[in-house]
């Protein structure tokens, strides 16, 4: 998809003509009848846009929920775009920690999500970006939300922007290239020194990085975010100047979904030590991803009451159970010395039909010993039970953890622990 294209399709003609693409058959078997009917009173290459945003729309649903079908995207936007929820997230801390009205600089803005999250919380601003197309499609977005009184967009590189004037910076760095994820800060397109020395310049910031990022890496006085959704890590954010929090770390959940709908919760730093090391417990919590990159098991473990089986592998056990939304909890059921041998029998006499497989600390392969333990197939199993296996250490030994997931309170398929488990 060509600038020109992309143009043409925001004229009424190519509105009428996404409106009925739309509606059309894209799926892969009905793709080829679909395009050539609809060639026959337009443009291939206005066909070609069309399809093409169709078919990203559907795809963004899991991003971006009903406001996808009104979007615009590049395949490229799409993948790297932030996720309806997060970008209404960290809006709202934008809106918390700025005047009302503030003027926000947005150094590659990308389809525009977050420029439109902070414009719908009341914050002007501009988005800079250096791809012409993108910028189009972002600038597009801004207008099919009636926001072009508050975000604008334009063309630029972002080391050639001037902060001065604006109340915050937000920066979103490339962290792809031809070759797949770029994982080192220096990599980043800007590198993150760079990006970090712009925004610096402004009285606030906010710059968002991989999940992955080394703890070293964030400068003094920022402080860094780890977001999850729905229990998966999406990515993570160093707040500056004015928007930093008074920790130095913190994990943030959100809940599952593709809109802005959906309160935060979040864990800082209690000024723990380490955890106790004990031995397994009547239960197992599994802290959620972005707690474990904060650096903050040890605050898991204090809310539960519990310690670390091994003081090197993020699973936390306790006697007790106390739910919380920082990590899932199991009732263990039986912990073995790993051995598929033995698995196999106990997951026979359980009557296991459905078999969920974790691991941490483990170089087991899951597809391999799922296949060893009788899952591999469509006929897999050996009853209706739903069963857990945690595969991991306690030290040097491997061990295996027969296991039932507690569903958290109020939730339709909470049901009451066993009273018996397996030594």
């Amino acid at each position: 998809m060509d600038i020109a294209s992309f143009r043409e399709l925001l004229t009424p003609a190519g509105q009428a003509l996404l409106a009925e693409a739309g509606e059309a058959d894209i799926s892969e078997a009905g793709l080829l009848g679909t395009a050539s009917r609809l060639r026959e009173r337009h443009g291939a290459d206005l066909v070609a846009a069309a399809l093409t945003q169709v078919r990203l729309r559907r795809r963004a649903e899991a991003k971006f929920g009903s406001d996808a079908g009104r979007m615009y995207f590049t395949q490229a936007g799409l993948e790297q775009s932030t996720r309806a929820s997060v970008a209404a997230h960290r809006a709202r801390r934008f809106a918390s920690g700025l005047p009302a009205g503030a003027r926000v600089l947005e150094l590659g803005c990308g389809i525009g999500a977050d420029l439109m999250a902070r414009s719908r919380v009341g914050l002007t601003g501009d988005g800079v970006e250096r791809d012409p197309l993108t910028a189009e499609v972002a600038g597009a977005n801004v207008t099919a939300f009636d926001l072009d009184g508050l975000a604008r967009v334009r063309v630029g590189d972002a080391l050639d922007e001037d902060p001065d004037g604006y109340a915050a910076v937000f920066a979103d760095p490339g962290r792809r290239t031809a070759r797949g994820r770029v994982f080192d800060p220096r990599s980043y397109e800007p590198p993150l020194d760079a990006v970090l020395g712009l925004a610096g310049r402004a009285p606030a910031g906010c710059v968002k990085v991989a999940p992955g990022i080394p703890h070293e890496a964030v400068p003094d006085g920022a402080e860094a975010e780890w977001v999850s959704v729905g229990g998966d890590v999406k990515e993570a954010a160093l707040w500056l100047g004015g928007l930093a929090g008074d920790v130095r770390r913190r994990a943030t959940l959100l809940p599952a979904g593709g809109t802005a709908a959906g309160e935060a919760v979040t864990l800082v730093p209690a000024g723990l030590g380490d955890p106790d090391v004990r031995p397994w417990g009547r239960y197992l919590y599994e802290p959620d991803g972005a707690v474990i990159r904060a650096h903050l098991v040890a605050e898991v473990a204090d809310l539960v009451g519990g310690g670390l089986a091994d003081p090197h592998i993020a699973y936390v056990t306790s006697d007790e159970l106390r739910p919380t939304p920082f990590a899932s909890a199991y009732e263990i059921d039986g912990v073995l010395p790993f051995s598929v041998k033995r698995l196999k029998a106990e997951l026979r006499r359980l009557g296991t039909g459905v078999l969920t497989v974790k691991k941490r600390g483990s170089a087991v392969d899951v597809d391999r010993l799922r296949r060893d333990l009788g899952f591999g197939g469509r006929r897999a199993g050996y009853g209706a039970a739903e069963t857990t296996v945690v595969v991991t250490r306690v030290g040097r030994d491997p061990v295996a953890l027969l296991a039932r997931p507690v569903a958290r309170p109020g939730t339709a398929d909470a049901d009451p622990p066993r009273a018996g488990r397996a030594r």
